[in-house]
C-alpha cells in the first residue's frame, strides 16, 4: 500500500467515526439512545437495514463464492421480498402498537417473562458470536494479504465501532450506516470497472458473460429439489423465506433499525426498499466475482490465493514446482483457445483440469503444514484489488471492507446492548425510570459487548467460507425464535408453558440435527434448519396445549 492508500483509508474511517459521534452527541434519554427519538425516514431505515446485514463478509466472501460456484448463491435471497411483505403486514403493526424497544418485550405481553427471556437469550447467544465473526472475517484476510498484525487489526475495527456506537447509540448507527453504504457501493462500482478494464483487447462485457456462461458460472436458477443442495430455487423460497422472516422480524439487530422510524409507514417503506434492492445488490456483487473469474482466464491467477507461508524442504518444493508447471501449461492452452473465441467445450475441460491442479497443490501445502487453510475463496477478491487497482483506489476498496465490517458490527452491538438493557437490566435489576442512569448502563453494556466481540475475533478460526458461517450461526437459532413468535402471532390458544417447552424442544432438535449433519449421518442444507426449528416449535406448542386442554 502506498501513502495515498493509507491516507484514503484512514481519512475515510475516521471521518465516519467523527461524523457519527458529532451528529448524535446530544442523546440524553433512553428513547433517544435506543430508538433515535423515532426520527428516521424510510431511506435511512432501508439503507441501515441493508448495511447491518451486509457485513465485510458480504464483500469479501460473496465474490469468491461466485468465482468458485457461479451465480447460484443469489437464489438464497429470493424469499426476501416475500419476507418483507409478511413482516410489514403482520409483525410491524404489533411492534408499533405496543411501542416496544425490543422485539422480545412483545413475548411477555403475549406469554410471560420466561418466554421473553428465553428468546432474548437465544438472540444474545447467536448475535454475540456473529459480532465477533464480522470483526474477524476482514481482519484475518487483511492481515494475511497485507502482512498486518491480526490482533491489532481486530482491535482497530472493534475499537472504532465502539467509539461512535457508545457515543450516539441507535441514531449514530443509522446515520453512519447511510454514508457507509454510499462508500461501499461506490467502491464496488469502481472495482467492477477495473475488473472489466483488466480484460484483454477484444474481450468486453458481452464476451465475458459468454465465457462465464460456457464455463458454468452463469447458472442462476437451480430447480433441483435435493434438500442437501445449499442454493436452489426451492431452498431460497422456503428455507430462505423462514430465515429472513426470523432475521428481519425477530432479530433485534434488524428490528431496532426500523423501530426508530418516524411512523409505521416510514418503517414499512424502509423494509420494502430493502426487499426490492437487496437482490440486485447481491446479484451485482456475485457478478463482480464471476467477472474476476473471466479476468483470470487471461491474466494468470496465483495457483493459491491464500499466500500463507509454509516452511518446506527442497524435496517438497520440487513437488510443488512440478504442479505449478502443469498448471501454467493448462492455463496457457486455455487462454489461447479463449482468445480465439474457438469452441468453448475444450476450455471447460481445461478449466476442470486447472481446478484439480489447484486442489492438489493446496492438499500438498496442507500435508506439509496442518495449519494451512485450503479453502481460499475469501482471499480472491481482495487479491485482485491489490494486484490490479491503482494507488488511492486500493485504499478506497479497503475502506469499503472496513466500513462494511463497522456498519454490521455497530448494528449488532447496539442491538445486543438494547436487549441486555431492556430485557434483562430494566426487567430484573432496575425498574426505575432514571434516564441518565439507564443511558450510562446501556453505554457500558455496549462497551462490554464490543470487547467481547473483539475477544471472540481474536480467538476465532477460519471456517470453510465466512458468509456460510454467519448464515449457519443464524440458522441454528432463528428457526426456534421464529417458531415462538409464530405461536404468539397466530395461535392465540397456546399458553406460556407450552410455548416455553416448545421453544426448548425446537432448539434441541436443531442442534441435534446439526451435530448429525457434521458427523455425516445425512446431508441437509442449513437453510432447512429454519423450517425444521420453527415447525417443531409450532407443532410441539399446539400438541402440548391440546394435551393440557384435554386434561383440564
Amino acid at each position: 500500500m502506498s501513502w495515498i492508500d493509507w491516507t484514503v483509508l484512514l481519512v475515510t474511517l475516521f471521518s465516519i467515526v467523527a461524523y457519527g459521534t458529532w451528529k448524535t452527541k446530544l442523546n440524553k434519554d433512553l428513547k433517544g439512545y435506543l430508538k433515535g427519538d423515532n426520527s428516521e425516514n424510510w431511506a435511512t431505515i432501508g439503507l441501515s437495514i441493508m448495511a447491518t446485514q451486509a457485513s465485510a463478509i458480504t464483500f469479501l466472501s460473496t465474490p469468491g463464492q461466485a468465482y468458485e460456484s457461479g451465480m447460484g448463491f443469489v437464489q438464497f435471497y429470493f424469499g426476501l421480498p416475500l419476507a418483507m411483505i409478511f413482516i410489514s403486514v403482520f409483525i410491524l403493526p404489533i411492534y408499533y402498537r405496543l411501542k416496544v424497544y425490543t422485539a422480545y418485550q412483545y413475548l411477555e405481553e403475549r406469554f410471560d417473562v420466561k418466554v421473553r427471556s428465553f428468546t432474548a437469550l437465544l438472540f444474545l447467544l447467536s448475535r454475540g458470536l456473529a459480532a465477533g465473526i464480522t470483526i474477524y472475517a476482514p481482519a484475518i484476510i487483511l492481515s494475511t494479504l497485507l502482512d498486518w498484525n491480526l490482533q491489532l487489526t481486530c482491535i482497530l475495527i472493534g475499537g472504532l465501532v465502539i467509539i461512535y456506537t457508545v457515543s450516539g447509540g441507535s441514531r449514530a448507527v443509522s446515520l453512519t450506516q447511510k454514508w457507509q453504504m454510499g462508500i461501499i457501493m461506490t467502491g464496488m462500482f469502481i472495482a467492477f470497472y477495473y475488473v472489466l478494464d483488466s480484460f484483454p483487447i477484444g474481450i468486453g462485457l458481452s464476451e465475458g458473460v459468454d465465457i462465464a456462461g460456457a464455463l458454468g458460472k452463469m447458472n442462476i436458477i437451480d430447480l433441483s429439489v435435493d434438500t442437501g443442495n445449499r442454493y436452489t430455487l426451492l431452498s431460497g423460497l422456503t428455507g430462505g423465506l423462514f430465515l429472513f422472516i426470523s432475521y428481519f422480524g425477530t432479530d433485534q439487530s434488524q428490528v431496532q433499525r426500523y423501530l426508530g422510524g418516524k411512523s409505521l409507514k416510514e418503517s414499512r417503506l424502509g423494509l420494502m426498499f430493502n426487499g426490492l434492492m437487496k437482490i440486485p445488490m447481491q446479484f451485482f456483487i456475485l457478478f463482480i466475482g464471476v467477472m474476476v473469474f473471466v479476468s483470470f482466464q487471461f491474466n494468470k491467477p496465483p495457483i493459491v490465493f491464500n499466500q500463507h507461508l509454509v516452511d518446506i524442504t527442497p524435496t517438497q518444493q520440487a513437488e510443488l514446482v512440478e504442479i505449478e508447471k502443469a498448471y501454467d501449461l493448462v492455463f496457457s492452452e486455455k487462454k489461447q483457445l479463449l482468445s480465439t473465441q474457438a469452441d468453448l467445450h475444450v476450455p471447460q475441460q481445461l478449466q476442470l483440469k486447472q481446478d484439480s491442479l489447484r486442489v492438489l497443490y493446496k492438499e500438498k501445502l496442507s500435508s506439509f503444514d496442518p495449519d494451512y487453510e485450503e479453502k481460499d475463496s475469501d482471499y480472491i477478491f481482495l487479491g485482485f484489488i491489490l494486484e490490479y487497482l491503482p494507488p488511492g483506489l486500493i485504499g478506497l476498496l479497503l475502506a469499503v471492507i472496513f466500513s462494511a465490517a463497522m456498519s454490521s458490527t455497530a448494528g449488532e452491538l447496539n442491538a445486543l446492548a438494547s436487549t441486555t438493557t431492556i430485557d434483562f437490566y430494566k426487567k430484573f435489576w432496575s425498574k426505575s425510570d432514571e434516564d441518565k442512569k439507564d443511558v450510562r448502563v446501556s453505554k457500558v453494556l455496549t462497551i462490554i459487548w464490543g470487547l467481547l466481540a473483539i475477544v471472540i475475533a481474536l480467538t476465532a478460526g477460519l471456517f470453510e467460507n465466512l458468509i456460510q458461517l454467519v448464515n449457519i450461526l443464524g440458522s441454528l437459532f432463528y428457526g426456534t425464535i421464529l417458531g415462538v413468535f409464530l405461536l404468539a402471532f397466530f395461535f392465540k390458544q397456546v399458553g406460556h408453558q407450552a410455548a416455553l417447552l416448545a421453544g426448548i424442544v425446537g432448539q434441541l432438535t436443531v442442534l441435534i440435527i446439526h451435530v448429525m449433519k457434521v458427523y455425516e449421518f445425512f446431508d441437509l442444507s442449513y437453510l432447512m434448519y429454519n423450517i425444521i426449528g420453527s415447525t417443531v416449535v409450532v407443532l410441539v406448542g399446539l400438541t402440548l396445549e391440546y394435551l393440557h386442554f384435554k386434561r383440564a
